[in-house]
């Protein structure tokens, strides 16, 4: 089964990606708006026990983060993905390298860009309309993530919570 880790937004920043989801998304319908904090991952039930009990010990030594949305941004010309970035900070980077570095398979192959997808797989055509767009109105959200998540994804394709794990160091 395959298996992700991800930070929900609360629910004032999910309504506002979702605005763009629902038209600029494919997506939108398979997960809630997130910041993915470990790549998709294989799994059998016995491999997650331990991926879980790993997770456990993980959020034990992590402090809640800072959540700062600034501006929309674009993986462009790699993809045709616009996001809202955000902005890295020491708790965040240090659950990151804990989530990716001797834990459960190989880190990602890509450098952490934290972001929120808010359109994906759009024409070079929508991709600039869009970008553009949303760089004028812009986005200045901030919030404290306090827990992050082990979802898994089903036959349809979307992705639901598996278990819940608070970030529980005291700063």
């Amino acid at each position: 089964m395959k298996y992700g880790i991800v930070a929900f937004p609360s629910k004032k920043l999910q309504d506002t990606a979702n605005g763009y989801r629902k038209r600029y998304d494919p997506h939108y319908a398979l997960i809630t708006p997130h910041m993915t904090l470990k790549d998709p991952f294989e799994a059998n039930d016995k491999e997650i026990e331990e991926v879980a009990k790993a997770l456990k010990d993980i959020t034990i030594k992590n402090s809640p983060f800072e959540l700062n949305v600034t501006k929309v941004s674009s993986f462009a010309p790699t993809t045709n993905t616009i996001y809202f970035k955000v902005t890295p900070n020491d708790e965040l980077l240090a659950l990151h390298k804990d989530l990716n570095l001797n834990f459960y398979e190989n880190a990602s192959n890509y450098a952490f860009v934290p972001h929120i997808t808010i359109a994906q797989d759009l024409t070079s055509g929508e991709h600039d309309d869009v970008i553009n767009q949303l760089k004028m109105v812009g986005v200045d959200h901030s919030e404290v993530i306090d827990r992050i998540h082990l979802l898994y994804q089903l036959e349809d394709g979307s992705w639901t919570v598996y278990e819940t794990f608070r970030l529980d160091r005291v700063s």
